[in-house]
């Protein structure tokens, strides 16, 4: 029977896997030779390359992490607006790094975003504030009697000035009519009636009450038989 060989793995090898696998704690990567960190750092996310690059002091890590930040950005960003990035530098004869590029593509889209956000404040502001003068201008055209609903106030969103208005003026009214001096006026002009009925009924004359006989209308017969 043939026996496969099995490869024995290297130290360097086997420090290279326990690297990736713990490629999340990675730092500062000091003097670690770039043929190595070239096959740890593929294994990054975007925000573990970002904090190996911002960690490591003193050295440039470009001729590593470049082609890396390049597939971020392109990840990130799309194809064409990398593409529109190269045809640019070459244009103007001039290079930089894919990490400064992300940076600063990152911070024209922060820009536009905070712009946008006070664009969208400022609109919603002026629609706030037409809103208010046309209800300003609504309550200062709308007579008390209306039967609109006011939009100043009131009890509710059916409150109704004309109604308000009648039942203030019900209320009113009937408080006048409770009131003490309404009350005397009209016991005055009820002792003045009784007294002009009962003043009519004693000017009428004798004759005029019924049930009396004819001797008592005429007082001047027993005169007349006297003399």
């Amino acid at each position: 029977m043939l026996r496969t060989k099995r490869k024995v793995p290297s130290l360097v090898d086997l420090c290279v896997s326990l690297a990736v696998e713990n490629v999340k704690y990675l730092g500062d990567v000091g003097e670690t030779d770039l043929h190595l960190l070239d096959r740890i750092l593929p294994h990054c996310t975007l925000d573990q390359l970002m904090h190996i690059e911002k960690s490591t002091v003193g050295r440039d890590l470009s001729s590593v992490t470049d082609k890396l930040w390049k597939t971020f950005y392109e990840k990130q960003f799309g194809e064409r607006s990398t593409d529109v990035v190269i045809q640019r530098m070459r244009q103007k004869k001039v290079s930089f790094r894919w990490l400064q590029l992300y940076e600063a593509k990152l911070k024209d889209i922060a820009e536009a975003e905070n712009k946008l956000a006070a664009r969208i404040r400022q609109l919603y502001k002026k629609e706030d504030d037409r809103k208010q003068s046309r209800q300003v201008r609504l309550c200062s055209k709308v007579p008390p009697s209306s039967n609109k609903r006011s939009f100043c106030g009131g009890n509710g969103p059916g409150y109704n000035l004309s109604n308000g208005k009648s039942n203030l003026m019900k209320k009113a009214k009937m408080d006048f009519l409770k009131s003490r001096e309404v009350q005397n006026i009209a016991a005055m002009k009820k002792n003045a009636l009784q007294r002009n009925s009962s003043s009519s009924s004693m000017m009428k004359p004798p004759g005029s009450f019924p049930g009396k006989s004819s001797a008592s209308t005429n007082p001047m017969k027993p005169l007349e038989r006297r003399f």
